[in-house]
């Protein structure tokens, strides 16, 4: 027996005792064989580590001679021309805070948003945006990363709204600022390899709070504030600082709890690339509609599954097809066009996509 990090974890790995969230809830039981999916609802729920068995269970293997659709992306010369840009700048937005905290400097909006649209190419369309963010390795100051991943992912989102320039920058700001607290949390607890205490999850939890206060003698618009404040409040009531619910939760607040979680998710093993998008989607459908506004969850969901329309992909039973059709009832599972005819996943909840090849 021993424990391993989630980002760390294999499908095929054995669970060694039942897996709990912080409200003592089940979310997978001992003896459970990984798979991806399985792997991705931990990361769902922000479990950092788990105990596995020794022994590993005989899993199907990905043919490891081909390069992965990721694999592909990140040999283009647009990717490396992104990869640099988006270090440059989450550099950038780090010496920014960095300025704000030590040197009680003025928060410059201004130059964080020039260097945050920068990494945006003129024409590029969402799908070219996720395939960059989906295609990211981690590096060092991961909140940082983090940030500029949701800000990114806040524009592209306040575009499929439909919402004026000035909304969707507000938008994007949002998303840059929502997790700046958490850098004035303990390395020690942020980079902790090991599950939270209760003690330490209670501080963690604090970070939209003291966001809120480093930001609150700033010029930020409220809707800005208030979306460092509440983006971990859900529309059920199940969030954090207060359990807010519904129409208590400002709407920029909804629109970054959304890219958050996402951005969480896709890239909860990014040492080994980012998650399959439809597991992050099939998680929102199956155990997140009630948490978040239906008119941006539904609005998300169905513009992320359409960026990948017409992509290959390989099934969980290894049969690979292109996807042909949005079935906007089970975004989750489209129907698939293989060589032996069509294939709609949403008559078969046995399978499910596994790799964007």
């Amino acid at each position: 027996m021993k424990r391993v990090k989630t980002s760390d974890l294999l499908p095929g790995m054995i669970t060694a005792e039942d897996v709990l969230n912080y409200n003592n809830q089940l979310i997978l039981p001992k003896g459970l064989i990984l798979t991806d999916k399985t792997i991705t609802k931990l990361a769902f729920y922000s479990v950092i580590s788990v105990k596995v068995e020794d022994s590993v269970a005989n899993v199907n293997e990905k043919n490891l001679d081909e390069p992965t659709y990721a694999e592909k992306i990140r040999q283009s010369p647009e990717f490396i021309k992104f990869r640099d840009e988006f270090r440059q700048d989450v550099d950038s937005f780090k010496q920014v805070v960095n300025d704000v905290v030590e040197k009680g400097a003025p928060l410059n909006v201004d130059r964080l948003m020039n260097h945050t649209l920068n990494i945006l190419e003129p024409g590029w369309t969402s799908p070219n945006i996720f395939d960059m963010l989906h295609s990211m390795r981690e590096y060092d100051d991961a909140t940082y990363v983090h940030c500029m991943n949701v800000a990114l992912i806040c524009n592209v989102f306040a575009r499929w709204l439909h919402l004026s320039e000035e909304e969707i920058r507000t938008a994007t700001i949002s998303g840059l600022l929502h997790d700046i607290g958490k850098t004035q949390i303990p390395d020690s607890i942020i980079k902790k390899p090991g599950k939270l205490t209760e003690e330490e999850y209670s501080i963690v939890k604090t970070h939209p709070q003291v966001g809120h206060q480093m930001l609150a003698s700033s010029a930020l618009p409220k809707s800005i504030l208030n979306a460092v404040l509440l983006h971990h409040e859900k529309c059920d009531g199940s969030g954090y600082p207060f359990g807010f619910s519904g129409d208590q939760i400002d709407p920029y607040a909804k629109i970054v709890s959304i890219a958050d979680v996402y951005d969480a998710m896709t890239s909860a093993r990014i040492y080994r690339g980012p998650l399959c998008p439809f597991k992050a989607i099939a998680l929102f459908e199956s155990e997140g509609l009630q948490k978040y506004d239906t008119k941006y969850i539904l609005t998300f969901l169905e513009n992320v599954v359409n960026t990948y329309l017409l992509n290959t992909i390989r099934l969980n039973n290894g049969v690979t097809g292109k996807i042909v059709y949005i079935n906007k009832n089970h975004l989750s599972s489209p129907t698939i066009q293989t060589d032996h005819g069509f294939l709609d996943l949403s008559a078969h909840p046995e399978l499910y996509i596994e790799d964007i090849v």
